[in-house]
């Protein structure tokens, strides 16, 4: 594609030559010449003098050397996203439109005319599989569940009964939403389990990811909102609930019927106990530990987590213990050097005094 016409696709203003032919899309350190790179995190604004792409992203406030041309736009993020679906190649599963003559569906459940059901699927009676949804191979989608409309679950991704998908939904290769949660009580020294009969619902253009898994509540519902995204091995428990366009990354653990407000940012192995509240726009920090309730806006970070200007103070404090340890022998030393003194001091003026009777 020509620089010129890709640039008018990304909607940016360009500082260079029009001509030039872009045909691939690499990082700022692999590229070559006929590359698009781009440039989010400031920490690599080095290499643009250096890199050998022929036209890189920045952003509008960029100021710097560049030995490539310069496409400037307001999200460097947003404009390689688009400049990756023109020019990459596509990630889109590629499965035969109708159902594969492995899957198993049974007569009662309701297939989309132009669903894609590939090979060794298994969908069972009362399930409903939207249009243009495509579920790629050995995909389980259980009785009376509901996927709605141009989903992609990934291989063997697992829907279970009665839970609700909504439109435009990913769920990544073995993801489970649906699965029983985690629910006993102790007879006798044994433990029993407990039934859960809930269901799990799931917002429209939201995201699981791989190996990650969503538990049904015990009564009512588990609840991830719209346009959520979860990154690969996340725990949501039984009857959490979560808002919309919150946002976790690996191995985040959340316990049962806690609270997730809209637009909460969660760190990698987060984890948070059960029964909390966590406000809208909350940030937790990566491997923090929650175990109170968060107030909206706030970050929060460490283990237990609390505030993260309180976390750096506390940080700082310890670096600084070296110091401290030996101020405090030094007053020590003093001290005793004093008390020793006045000791002293004491004894000679006792020894010295007479009384003649």
């Amino acid at each position: 594609m020509k620089l010129a016409e890709l640039v008018k696709r990304l909607d940016g203003v360009l500082v260079g030559d029009g001509q030039l032919e872009i045909s691939g899309i690499a990082g700022l350190a692999e590229a070559a010449a006929g590359d698009l790179s781009f440039l989010a995190n400031p920490k690599y604004a080095s290499m643009l003098a250096t890199s050998a792409a022929s036209a890189v992203i920045v952003g509008m406030k960029w100021e710097g050397a560049c030995a490539a041309a310069v496409i400037r736009v307001k999200s460097p993020d947003k404009a390689m996203a688009v400049a990756a679906s023109l020019l990459g190649p596509s990630c889109e599963p590629i499965v035969a439109a109708g159902i594969h003559a492995s899957a198993v569906v049974d007569g009662q459940a309701d297939v989309a005319p132009n669903a894609r059901i590939g090979p060794h699927c298994v969908i069972e009676a009362g399930a409903k599989i939207g249009p243009g949804t495509v579920l790629v191979a050995g995909c389980y989608v259980g009785r009376d569940a509901v996927i709605g409309s141009d989903c992609i679950l990934h291989t063997h991704a697992v829907v279970r009964e009665r839970v609700i998908v909504g439109d435009r939904v990913i769920l990544h290769e073995g993801s489970v939403v649906g699965g029983d949660g985690f629910g006993n009580y102790l007879e006798n020294g044994e433990w029993k389990k407990i039934p859960h009969i809930g269901t799990v619902e799931i917002g429209d253009d939201s995201e699981i990811g791989v190996n990650s898994t969503v538990d049904r509540a015990r009564f009512g519902k588990t609840i991830v909102g719209k346009g959520v995204k979860i990154d690969n091995l996340v725990m949501l428990g039984h009857n959490v609930r979560i808002g919309n366009h919150t946002a976790m990354a690996a191995q985040v653990g959340i316990s049962g019927s806690t609270v997730i407000g809209n637009g909460v940012l969660l760190g990698g192995q987060a984890g948070l106990a059960g029964h909390l509240e966590i406000g809208d726009g909350a940030v937790i920090g990566a491997q923090s530990g929650v175990s109170k309730n968060v107030a909206p806006g706030i970050m929060v970070t460490g283990y237990p987590a609390m505030p993260f200007r309180k976390v750096a103070e506390n940080q700082h404090n310890l670096t600084r213990i070296g110091g401290w340890k030996a101020r405090v022998k030094q007053l020590e030393a003093r001290l005793a050097e004093i008390e020793g003194s006045l000791h002293n001091g004491k004894t000679s003026g006792t020894e010295g005094n007479s009384c003649d009777s």
